[in-house]
């Protein structure tokens, strides 16, 4: 049976730090880039509900079944973004990855790739997950596409599953990667960063 406790994940240029209150500035300040809480689909908070987002986070983390990041990029040292562990599992020894997003800057740059092997990494390795699941709206396409990426295998499509932001009920596309396939996952983001480096080194 696993067990998840806060604790910072830091490596490839980013560092995960356990969700604080004092992180409500820079959370703002990361989703205001791009507007991100105009995504309909997201689960991005608009800068007046930070503090409840922040508030929900730390309430499932309490509660034991969420452990939320934020996201800080180490060059610049700057909040970028969040991410979490949710919908844990301890009697199945699953968590699940999500709530996850980036400032626009960041955003289709070698960000996800890391933070992704730095919780895939620390659920398989280190807490000992037999799996970890991945789940996105039916209508973001470009989450779904980015999950693809990583080697995460498509479950299926459960229909009428939750609520989106606006109250409207969403389909939930789900997906999962098994504690055997972490190893080739594992190999593949880890090429996929080497890769990322080496265009932002204009390496072709």
């Amino acid at each position: 049976m696993i067990a998840i406790h806060p604790l910072p994940l830091e490596g490839h240029g980013v560092k995960l730090e356990p969700l604080a209150v004092e992180h409500h500035d820079a959370l703002q300040a990361a989703a205001a880039d791009g507007k991100l809480w105009d995504l309909w689909f997201t689960s991005v908070p608009e800068p007046s509900k930070v503090r409840a987002y922040i508030a929900e986070a730390l309430a499932g983390r309490d509660a034991g079944h969420m452990l939320p990041w934020v996201v800080r990029e180490l060059t610049t040292d700057t909040v970028i973004g969040s991410t979490r562990y949710h919908d844990i599992v301890s009697a199945v020894d699953r968590v699940e990855i999500g709530y996850t997003w980036y400032a626009r800057k960041w955003q289709r740059t070698h960000i996800n790739t890391a933070c992704k092997l730095l919780l895939l990494g620390h659920a398989f390795d280190i807490v000992g997950c037999k799996v970890v699941g991945l789940r996105t709206d039916n209508f973001n396409f470009a989450s779904q596409r980015a999950i693809e990426a990583l080697g995460a295998k498509k479950d299926g499509v459960i229909r009428h599953y939750g609520l989106r932001r606006d109250g409207t009920a969403r389909d939930t596309v789900m997906y999962s990667i098994l504690a055997t396939e972490w190893p080739d996952v594992k190999r593949h983001l880890a090429l996929r960063l080497a890769r990322h480096r080496g265009e932002s080194n204009g390496v072709q």
